[in-house]
């Protein structure tokens, strides 16, 4: 008789260990239980329905600098399996991938429903048996194994048990690795955008800046990248990477602190002024309203103006030395006091979890119980936006299952 395997969570990271464990040893029996209806739900509602599969970042090395959690942990596994080797799973699957300019990877069909589709079918064809609105309650070790109450109030028994059950605080899968002894990071959200109320930012809501730099004051977070102005304050990628650098301590103060802002990372206070001062000696008779040096939309520069004490219809030739420099201050240094977050559309990130020092990456095997392994967001690993979530779940969901087959990755 095969091994017989249960693994608790259809999401990415379960799915991914299911299939991989199935295909490398077709005389196992594997059993993947899901507490919704909905199995792959995230992968269904992430990168707005299109899916961010994965990171067109090919050099291991590289590729852990996107993980505020788990990077070093993560390298040896990345190692094992990267984007790479996702791309070719896919596509041997029948679904290409593409790269777009930011270095996210999409299905080209653009739907997340053809990976979801092809996680499926590979699933189905591997003889892996989907249960779905059945969770996981409880799990012992047992001389074989393990023994594990379902939420329906049954029990099964396994030989190998795989936790895939996510970062969010209610999942069970927290609750059972503490049964059995592991240590688990308190989860806090990742991946979030700011709530800021500033006049300045007022029915701007969807105005972007495609190379601006933030920084949260009084500590060493700092990111550039993109920023969009939305109706409760800021968002894009910036925002997004401070969120996911700074889970943590954001969470510790409550979500509320003070975040800088140079909208023209090209100057400081100091150049922008003397770059202004040209701008003035230049078109002395321009109105300020209707022309920023620097290049920001004028709708956002528009809203800067009265913040440095300057009526937009003013010209430039009537701007005072000591408005120009509170011009330069709002523009390459503006702070907004952040009141708090909301979620990232539906990709709600976690850090926190199973302690990573608890688990071997080359198997995603407790060190401290044999036999249980992990993947996925319910482990202390989160990375940034931009498909380094999913790439961590497909490699640790296959590390996991190739092991739990007896076939580990070399």
């Amino acid at each position: 008789m095969g091994r017989h395997i249960i693994i608790a969570g259809g999401g990415a990271a379960g799915f991914f260990a299911a299939i991989a464990c199935a295909e490398a040893d077709p005389g196992c029996t594997v059993t993947l239980y899901e507490a919704t209806a909905h199995p792959l739900a995230k992968v269904r509602v992430s990168g707005g329905g299109r899916c961010n599969v994965t990171h067109a970042c090919f050099e291991p090395r590289e590729l852990v600098k996107r993980y505020p959690r788990g990077g070093r942990e993560l390298l040896g596994a990345f190692h094992r399996w990267q984007p790479r080797d996702t791309v070719e799973w896919f596509a041997a699957r029948g679904v290409p991938l593409k790269t777009e300019e930011d270095g996210r990877m999409f299905p080209v069909t653009d739907s997340s429903q053809t990976i979801v589709d092809c996680l499926q079918e590979a699933a189905a064809k591997a003889g892996v048996r989907l249960v779905r609105q059945t969770g996981l309650k409880a799990a012992a070790q047992t001389a074989a194994g393990f023994r594990v109450t379902l939420t329906t109030g049954e029990t099964a028994v396994c030989d190998r048990l795989l936790l895939a059950t996510g970062g969010t605080q209610s999942n069970a899968g927290f609750e059972i690795a503490r049964q059995l002894g592991h240590a688990i990071e308190p989860p806090v959200p990742s991946l979030f955008t700011f709530h800021i109320d500033d006049p300045r930012l007022k029915e701007l809501s969807g105005v972007s800046v495609e190379a601006a730099a933030a920084a949260v004051r009084g500590t060493a977070l700092k990111e550039r990248g993109p920023l969009l102005i939305t109706h409760w304050g800021l968002s894009g990628p910036a925002v997004l990477k401070l969120s996911a650098w700074g889970a943590r301590e954001l969470h510790d103060c409550g979500y509320r602190f003070t975040l800088r802002v140079n909208w023209a990372p090209a100057f400081n206070p100091e150049t922008l002024r003397a770059g202004l001062e040209e701008a003035r000696a230049a078109n002395p008779r321009k109105q300020l309203a209707t022309w920023c040096p620097v290049g920001l939309p004028l709708r956002l520069w528009e809203k800067l103006l009265p913040a440095a004490g300057l009526k937009p219809e003013s010209t430039w030739a009537t701007v005072p030395g000591a408005a120009m420099r509170a011009l330069a201050a709002q523009v390459s240094a503006g702070e907004f006091a952040v009141t708090g977050k909301s979620m990232f559309k539906e990709e709600f990130v976690t850090c926190g979890g199973v302690r990573l020092s608890e688990i071997d990456f080359k198997t995603m095997e407790s060190r401290l119980v044999p036999g249980l392994h992990f993947a996925g967001e319910v482990i202390d690993v989160d990375g940034i936006t931009g498909g380094f979530n999913f790439q961590a779940a497909w490699t640790g969901g296959w590390l996991a299952g190739r092991a739990m087959a007896g076939r580990p990755a070399a």
